[in-house]
């Protein structure tokens, strides 16, 4: 049949074709009706765009099975795991931290099965959310007390709304970030109803600004840190311990918008800029806030720190219940958190820390493993090199970390091409483009997902 958009069926005449009814039984009506709109639609735009000069032969089981075909694709679930490949270690477009097995058992237990979320087993009365990881929080961190929501976007505008609304808040122009997905702290510090008043300058800011900038209506002392980019050069500004005496003394709080958070030490592996979130509480601040899905490695969550009567009032207050955490993302992040204490060892047990502390050597000989896995599947123009992998998700900028990366080419085939590809796999590929070269970073990349990617490959030189 000429390709002509007057000669294109109707609709119900579609519908009561045998092959169509067949997948009205098959699926159901409304998706079939679905499909049959957005197929005829496609038809009549290539008829005028002049890309189809033939129509299909409407009831054929070729045309039906096109139709079942795009079906099958709009039931496939759009949100799907995928094989980072790309040296991000915290990737916020790919999900951001990986989760410990502990933590996925712990979040499986709770999802399949009444809990005690807030029922108290020993009183048999109504219970807290909060008390399930309260006290574990603090024994990480040496807090007086604890309190954990949805993220840490949601942890700032609470603690900002519950000390500050109608108040003002002093922060340094050098710390007013803005993070992935236009978040502004300028524009929480309004939505919470407090004032900002800014005080020196973008690279620095002196502790005699702060003095200055207090009076009768200031509230906090705001800190961020900078944690998705760095100023060198000319810079100063003061330490958080006399911050804190300043704080003190001139009777206004000093909370701190950590962003990623870390519980240990990570300068062995030439990580060392981070802060340790106990080291922040030692300091004297008196509230501190960071995230779950980060260096933490467990779910989203936004954990707030801090002094006890503060850490009351956020509790207390009517936006609580707007941002508390959810069941299942409290049981992960409880397992995780307890990932964090003995016999535990959390750079082997937490994903994110042992791939942020892997050795070179064990990321080289996995590239090697990968490499000859490729080779043997018909990919002969495969290398091995040095490359540098990130953390991630703001965290440590300009620090790269030593690693290696399997280059893959494939004749006919440009870079671009192949990543699409490779994005296009029954487990997706997401690598990154270097000097017109398909990279994959095997700091990322588990022994698990070797086969995986080999198969992607294999479909690639397949067609």
């Amino acid at each position: 049949m000429t390709g002509n958009a007057k000669d294109l069926p109707a609709l119900e005449a579609l519908l009561n074709t045998p092959n169509i009814m067949s997948l009205i039984r098959q699926f159901s009506r409304s998706e079939t009706v679905t499909a049959l709109r957005n197929s005829l639609a496609e038809l009549r735009s290539d008829i005028v765009a002049g890309k189809q000069t033939v129509l299909p032969e409407f009831d054929s089981s070729e045309f039906s099975q096109a139709i079942a075909e795009q079906i099958k694709a709009d039931r496939t679930p759009s949100l799907r795991t995928v094989i980072n490949a790309t040296g991000v270690i915290i990737h916020t477009n790919l999900g951001r931290s990986p989760m410990a097995s502990h933590a996925i058992q712990a979040m499986q237990d709770v999802a399949i099965a009444p809990s005690n979320l807030e029922f108290d087993l020993a009183t048999g009365k109504r219970g807290s959310r909060h008390s399930h990881i309260e006290r574990l929080i603090c024994h990480l961190t040496g807090a007086q007390a604890a309190v954990v929501v949805n993220n840490c976007a949601a942890a700032v505008l609470l603690s900002l709304v519950a000390t500050s609304a109608g108040k003002s808040v002093v922060a340094s122009r050098g710390e007013l970030i803005e993070i992935g997905g236009s978040y502004r702290l300028p524009d929480v510090i309004v939505q919470s109803g407090a004032v900002l008043r800014e005080v020196g300058t973008t690279n620095k800011t002196r502790l005699s600004d702060y003095e200055a900038a207090i009076d009768e209506t200031t509230a906090v002392l705001l800190k961020s840190h900078t944690s998705n980019f760095r100023i060198v050069g000319f810079t100063s500004s003061p330490k958080r311990q006399d911050l804190a005496k300043l704080a003190d003394e001139k009777e206004v709080m000093l909370i701190e918008d950590l962003g990623s958070g870390v519980l240990i030490d990570l300068s062995p592996f030439g990580l060392g800029d981070e802060p340790v979130v106990a080291d922040i509480i030692s300091s004297g601040v008196d509230l501190v806030m960071f995230s779950g899905d980060k260096l933490l490695g467990g779910p989203q969550a936004g954990i707030i720190a801090g002094k006890r009567h503060l850490i009351a009032q956020l509790k207390s207050h009517p936006l609580m219940r707007a941002v508390r955490i959810d069941k299942v993302s409290l049981a992960g992040l409880e397992a995780t958190l307890r990932l964090y204490l003995p016999p535990h060892d959390p750079l082997k047990e937490i994903p994110v820390l042992a791939m942020l502390s892997a050795p070179l050597a064990e990321i080289a000989a996995r590239g090697a493993n990968l490499a000859r896995e490729l080779k043997g599947a018909g990919i002969s123009n495969v290398s091995v090199e040095e490359a540098i992998a990130q953390v991630g998700a703001g965290a440590l900028p300009e620090r790269g970390l030593p690693s290696v990366a399997v280059s893959c080419e494939i004749d006919g085939i440009s870079a671009d091409q192949l990543t699409a590809h490779l994005r296009a796999a029954k487990t997706p590929v997401i690598g990154r483009i270097e000097r017109g070269r398909v990279l994959l970073d095997m700091r990322t990349i588990r022994d698990s997902d070797v086969p995986a990617i080999v198969a992607a490959f294999q479909a690639v030189i397949a067609g």
